[in-house]
């Protein structure tokens, strides 16, 4: 006769078992990057202009790289982060909401997102990317840390 211990010994040990045979995309990092959008030579354009801080060279490829592949929230973000270094809010916004729709979890889209909203003095809003970026990072991480950073400098700015 099993236990009512041993039960859930077996339970817990079939649950293992179908964790671990999940595909590694399937539990991966939710801001690794697409591997699959790495190899799109409009996508790797726009990455390099970011880099170069060229952002209409970057919106121009990214954009191009959105078209093929519209569910790629890697794409969304970078398209966001160029547009804001362009000042045009409105368009960053969108992109950084598209690549949290589609990746609820993505840690670089709440960390731009936040620091988009401080450029707009919407502190709450910053501090909900904050919060999530808490929840999301179980052991402290880079865009946390930033965006906690930006949040302060934020406040001894406006305390002055």
């Amino acid at each position: 006769m099993i236990v009512w211990r041993d039960r859930r010994a077996i339970v817990a040990a079939a649950l293992l078992g179908l964790v671990s045979a999940l595909p590694a995309a399937a539990v991966a990092d939710p801001t690794v990057e697409d591997k699959g959008a790495a190899v799109d030579p409009d996508f790797a354009a726009g990455r390099a202009a970011i880099e170069a801080k060229n952002w209409s060279a970057a919106i121009r490829a990214l954009s191009s790289a959105a078209l093929r592949d519209t569910r790629n929230a890697d794409i969304q973000n970078y398209l966001g982060y160029a547009y804001r270094h362009t000042g045009q809010l409105d368009l960053a916004f969108k992109h950084y909401e598209r690549a949290l729709q589609l990746n609820p979890r993505h840690r670089g889209a709440h960390e731009y997102a936040g620091e988009a909203y401080l450029m707009v003095n919407d502190l709450a809003k910053a501090e909900e990317h904050l919060g999530a970026l808490q929840t999301i990072c179980l052991i402290p991480c880079e865009e946390y840390e930033d965006l906690k950073k930006a949040i302060a400098d934020y406040r001894r700015k406006a305390a002055k």
